[in-house]
């Protein structure tokens, strides 16, 4: 199987290597406080009361292990899966504790686990990542038990922002395409720059506004005004270290998931935009689907 029928860009993985081997998300360095808000901000929208006894999951493209420290807790049996072997060292790293997970180093679509066998799926903040999103949410769903629970971030288009939201992210995008290029320490100094200059005064700026007693939503990175500088720091190599970048509309990521075998799609209402979740439906062939949406749609 080639990289392509793998559905992995090599580099975009290496560069993912690099981000969790600096950024490794220990208990030391990733603030409890920190992980818990964030974890509760995907899976607020996650069914866990309709899982099975003893469920048994997939991290797809977990990283450091970040959140699959949280689930694994929570679950019978978790496999964690990445593309890139040094994420996976640090995973394993920081699920060291845990007897319940496995580890496989593959991409997603090459996934090492057996199809209808899954009683739920998680991938956040990785599909938007690989060359085919839409094959990548197939593959997943072939891994899934009918019924079973899928949850899903990725990048949203801007589509529930204004006009100049868009115009200044439309601008800071120029900065990603010059810096993911480049050697990966130079990458790292740069964003590091980006996360003292940019994100950590719009940060505060936030909070001031909100302590004020008005609303910080309308603020550039305003969802970082309770969070360390270390959450900063990560997320900043995160947006301009990485050359493959898709962005998809609510309706596109709604789309893809009803044409992958998914029903009851739900979104969460919530930064970070857009977190889904959907259910694989009984007849995966069947073009039919609902949507019970948590916050009225959006364009």
């Amino acid at each position: 199987m080639n990289d392509v029928t793998k559905n992995i860009d090599l580099d975009v993985a290496a560069g993912f290597g690099h981000e969790w081997s600096t950024f490794r998300q220990g208990e030391s360095e990733f603030l409890p406080a920190d992980r818990e808000a964030i974890f509760r901000s995907y899976f607020h929208i996650f069914p866990w009361s309709e899982l099975p006894p003893h469920p048994v999951g997939i991290d797809v493209g977990c990283g450091s292990g970040r959140w699959s420290v949280m689930v694994a807790q929570k679950v019978g049996h978790l496999h964690l899966l990445d593309a890139s072997a040094d994420a996976l060292a640090v995973a394993r790293q920081n699920l060291a504790h845990a007897t319940n997970v496995s580890f496989h180093l593959a991409s997603v679509g090459d996934m090492p686990v057996d199809d209808n066998s899954l009683d739920f799926a998680f991938s956040l903040g990785v599909l938007h990542h690989v060359p085919d999103t839409m094959a990548a949410i197939r593959a997943i769903a072939t891994k899934l038990k009918v019924g079973a629970p899928f949850l899903v971030y990725l990048y949203y288009a801007l589509d529930n922002r204004s006009w100049w939201y868009r115009a200044v992210w439309r601008f800071s995008n120029l900065f990603r395409m010059i810096i993911s290029p480049l050697p990966p320490r130079l990458r790292l100094v740069i964003s590091q720059i980006i996360a003292v200059v940019i994100y950590w005064p719009l940060a505060r700026f936030a909070a001031l506004v909100e302590r004020a007693g008005f609303s910080p939503a309308a603020i550039p990175l305003e969802s970082y005004r309770d969070r360390n500088f270390y959450v900063m720091r990560t997320d900043a190599y995160d947006r301009f270290c990485t050359r493959l970048e898709q962005r998809f509309t609510r309706g596109q990521i709604e789309q893809m998931l009803a044409d992958a075998g998914f029903e009851e799609i739900r979104f969460s209402d919530k930064v970070p935009y857009w977190c889904a979740i959907g259910k694989k439906r009984y007849n995966a062939d069947s073009q039919s689907h609902s949507v019970n949406s948590l916050s009225p749609a959006r364009s």
